[in-house]
């Protein structure tokens, strides 16, 4: 894997890569994203191999601008409006999916397509010097944790992918909002950090959540198994014991080992830390022969109801 440095050139040179069908790691603001030519069958092909994904699980297709996005799919009335006040940003409408040059296997052969257009300047500056949208789920092995540092990407990937560009830590520190804008009544398929409030206010209406797993997968994050640590997760554990590792909300208990999401009970640090600090209570656990890692109550309001989603399909065996 090379480290290419976020500047003009290394832009370049990631272009380059994924131009020949290779596969490239970068930063959105929300995780790092695992990118492939999303009109390179090869390339594509490659992704699902290196992240050991099932072929039914589409990828998101990421692009720099809201125009480029309706070149892959058509945009109703709910999907036009989540566009234009939400883009760029950490949020995929999914769509029905136009004829276009996006290879089938990127869509897991679905009607629909799921559209991402980032604001992290660095994955927008990608895909304009490419000049073809992205291909991207996130830079992990499918069901494992995410990465939000390249050296968590390079800790996880050394040895499977041609490059990492490193753009420091992801600013969110989780995966993107999911809408499903493709059926007659809207609804979320991923909790992220544009909140179920804030969707229906945009939206003036109110629309359902369904977070649940499902038989035919629209959208990545549905499945019930995800985003797991190699160690047993413990959720809602408020009163840890000393030899335990514990992932607390709020003022962190003395003698105990472990880490605070948010020393001030605020949901959006929580939010960022999230996945780091989980990467690296799962190097202490290893290192302690397979302790669990317990984990605070965290509330469910706003991204909370995010966080809780990511944890509760991590802990399950």
């Amino acid at each position: 894997m090379k480290i290419i440095k976020n500047n003009f050139k290394g832009i370049k040179e990631a272009a380059e890569i994924l131009t020949v069908n290779g596969v490239v790691a970068f930063p959105t603001e929300t995780v790092y994203g695992l990118g492939a030519n999303a009109f390179s069958q090869e390339a594509v092909t490659k992704v699902y191999k290196i992240k050991r994904r099932p072929t039914y699980n589409p990828l998101i297709i990421h692009v720099s601008s809201y125009q480029m996005a309706r070149e892959y799919g058509v945009f109703n009335e709910s999907a036009d409006e989540l566009a234009r006040t939400y883009w760029p940003g950490p949020l995929t409408i999914i769509v029905k999916k136009k004829k276009s040059n996006v290879v089938d296997l990127a869509t897991a052969k679905l009607e629909t397509i799921a559209l991402r257009c980032p604001s992290n300047i660095i994955a927008r500056n990608l895909i304009g010097e490419l000049d073809k949208p992205i291909a991207a789920p996130s830079a992990n092995k499918s069901g494992k944790l995410t990465c939000t540092s390249p050296g968590d990407v390079f800790a996880k990937l050394e040895n499977s992918i041609d490059a990492l560009i490193d753009g420091g830590d992801a600013e969110l520190g989780l995966e993107s909002t999911v809408v499903d804008c493709s059926v007659q009544s809207p609804c979320i398929l991923r909790p992220g950090n544009i909140t179920v409030d804030q969707i229906n206010s945009c939206l003036g209406y109110v629309i359902a959540p369904s977070f649940q797993t499902v038989k035919q997968v629209k959208s990545p994050g549905q499945q019930l198994k995800h985003y797991s640590p190699d160690a047993k997760l413990i959720l809602n554990q408020n009163k840890p014991n000393k030899g335990d590792i514990f992932l607390s909300f709020g003022p962190h208990p003395k003698e105990i080992d472990g880490l605070t999401l948010t020393e001030s009970e605020n949901l959006e640090e929580a939010a960022k830390n999230l996945f780091t600090f989980l990467h690296i209570l799962d190097r202490l656990s290893q290192a302690r022969g397979g302790t669990p890692i317990k984990v605070a109550s965290i509330p469910s309001n706003g991204v909370g109801a995010a966080i809780n989603d990511r944890l509760l399909r991590a802990s399950e065996k």
